[in-house]
């Protein structure tokens, strides 16, 4: 028998997981039973897999007609970030743990910031360290040995999803940041309206479409990741509601789906049930 990667909580609740009627080709999601993460039934071996499609010169760099949207987005995020900080800084250090080949350090740069970044594919790596004026760590983060206290804002887009022990990469990045920096957090969110309505035909459940897909947060068990790490959360958004993957409907039904999305978008924003997810935490003074 193949063991599933997950026997317990990753958040480190202690809990009971129990199963959901989310049953996906690896097997049925589990939930744990006090912070609600989900949490893939798949093998080690699949994981790892999955995880190849990173491995890339191009990695995750947005399509050239999405990169003015993207860019105005992240620019948004940090500036936001920036004025989060507990201190002023004329010269802010950020960090982008999970970099791939550097779309969001050139956004760093853009906003003022001295951008690092730190990857474990080396072929998305490479191409992020042709940037200039970039510093691009290849490998895990805890082997980059940042300083104590050394990053004003550090960020984690689409990583802790992939990840079978978060409390452990959360750690190091508290002992990194400085106190009253912030971290920020994108990811997806099963506790959406569009998980409550789709289920296993979510896309970003798909380990297949997006490889390492195995750890799904809500904005509960974010609560209970930042009280175990000591972090204080600022504020939880998220956005977005989808009825229907178009692959898997009728042209009329995804063009109603579009129409009814829009309409429900505001009260999704309203009540954090949006699948798409920014979480900002802060290191404390003291």
């Amino acid at each position: 028998m193949t063991l599933a990667l997950f026997e317990k909580c990753p958040i480190q609740c202690n809990s009971t997981l129990i199963e959901t009627n989310i049953h996906l080709p690896e097997g049925t999601l589990r939930q744990c039973s006090q912070c609600g993460q989900l949490l893939s039934a798949c093998s080690e071996d699949w994981y790892n897999k999955s995880m190849q499609e990173f491995n890339t010169p191009k990695g995750t760099l947005p399509e050239k007609k999405h990169k003015q949207r993207y860019n105005k987005r992240i620019s948004k995020i940090l500036n936001a970030a920036k004025k989060q900080l507990l201190y002023k800084a004329n010269d802010i250090i950020s960090l982008d743990v999970g970099c791939s080949s550097g779309a969001l350090l050139q956004v760093a740069q853009h906003c003022g910031f001295t951008a690092h970044g730190v990857e474990p594919a080396e072929q998305a790596a490479k191409t992020a360290s042709l940037i200039p004026n970039a510093h691009v760590f290849q490998g895990l983060l805890h082997d980059a040995k940042y300083p104590d206290n050394h990053f004003d804002i550090i960020t984690l887009f689409e990583v802790i999803e992939h990840l079978t022990n978060p409390i452990d990469l959360i750690q190091e990045i508290m002992r990194i940041l400085k106190p009253g920096g912030i971290l920020l957090i994108g990811t997806g969110n099963a506790d959406s309206w569009t998980v409550h309505i789709q289920g296993e035909k979510w896309d970003y459940f798909d380990i297949s479409g997006h490889g390492g897909h195995i750890s799904f947060f809500t904005p509960k068990s974010m609560m209970f990741l930042a009280q175990h790490c000591n972090l204080v959360i600022k504020n939880i958004h998220t956005k977005r509601v989808n009825l229907g993957e178009k692959k898997n409907i009728s042209f009329i039904s995804y063009q109603l789906n579009r129409i009814a999305r829009e309409l429900i978008a505001l009260p999704a924003r309203w009540t954090n049930k949006g699948h798409d997810m920014l979480v900002s935490m802060q290191k404390p003074i003291n």
